[in-house]
């Protein structure tokens, strides 16, 4: 990674802190933020996990919401599309235990002789889990259909 990419990283992260730390206090709700730096992803985790503050803030449509203004807000200030993921009193490990059921009941419908297994809409970060977690269990995973729907389906290998 250049240089200029780690510092555009940096700002991404210490832009997204900012706006979301501005909200919280629009909301008079408190949580301490981290910026993680994993790849070629940023990731901001807000609170801890369990918090009950930010309980109402950890719903998965809530997260999402927030992450899609976030993601706004960066963007309008650096130009470049974002990639930011938010965890927020960990709703992230929350959500990975939700999609690893899903894949766990997909796998066994497929051993079932199901064909195929289209899996609910839901976002890149997410199909990437779902496709991961897919492979680990000996199985693959492909995305179909466009925007808001599109979803993963997983097939025997």
């Amino acid at each position: 990674m250049t240089d200029e990419q780690q510092t555009q990283d940096l700002d991404e992260g210490e832009i997204a802190a900012d706006y979301l730390e501005a909200l919280l206090d629009i909301a008079d709700v408190d949580g301490d933020i981290e910026i993680e730096e994993t790849g070629t992803r940023t990731t901001l985790k807000v609170g801890e996990s369990g918090d009950a503050s930010l309980s109402m803030l950890a719903a998965p449509e809530v997260v999402a919401a927030l992450q899609d203004l976030t993601r706004l807000a960066v963007q309008s200030q650096t130009g470049e599309f974002s990639r930011v993921v938010l965890d927020v009193a960990g709703s992230q490990d929350a959500r990975t235990v939700e999609l690893r059921a899903l894949v766990d009941d997909a796998v066994s419908r497929i051993e079932g002789g199901s064909d195929r297994v289209s899996l609910p809409s839901m976002s890149s970060y997410e199909r990437k889990l779902v496709h991961d977690l897919v492979a680990e269990a000996g199985y693959h995973s492909e995305s179909e259909g466009e925007g808001r729907d599109r979803h993963a389906v997983v097939v025997p290998k």
